[in-house]
């Protein structure tokens, strides 16, 4: 009898994953993220965002410096399924593992670089669920 709840139990949570993973605006559309415009003084800005979790500096200094990444999967496409960044022609977006401590998986965390050279950035904590846009110089970089 116990086993029969603990399926029941995983469905619902199952199902109630799923629905906050699709979760849909109002108009039947998926949710795109906020994407507000860069001031030349967030673009000439030097250093990590506050907001970013410190596994993260890493993976932007890799990304900088065209250095091998600790995932097979980090440099590969990220198409954009979901429609939540803005559109681009597909692998203008790439996508990089931010690892979390303790995890035996890659985790939920990753870094969307855009452009080749990478002329913006996205971060999220949830699996795509979610997008915050940053800007990035690597420190040693010009900007004008």
């Amino acid at each position: 009898m116990r086993r029969s709840h603990s399926i029941w139990l995983i469905a619902l949570v199952a199902l109630v994953g799923l629905w906050l993973w699709t979760k849909r605006a109002g108009d039947g559309e998926l949710r795109p993220v906020d994407a507000p415009p860069v001031s030349a003084q967030q673009a000439a800005q030097v250093g990590y965002p506050a907001f970013l979790p410190a596994e993260a500096h890493a993976v932007l200094d890799r990304i900088a410096n065209g250095a091998a990444h600790p995932y097979r999967q980090d440099g590969s496409v990220f198409q954009n399924r979901e429609g939540r960044l803005p559109q681009q022609a597909r692998g203008y977006y790439r996508e990089y593992t931010v690892p979390t401590p303790g995890s035996d998986t890659r985790g939920a965390r990753r870094i969307i670089a855009g452009g080749n050279p990478p002329v913006e950035y996205w971060y999220t904590g949830d699996h795509y669920g979610s997008f915050r846009r940053f800007t990035w110089v690597p420190e040693g970089s010009q900007t004008q």
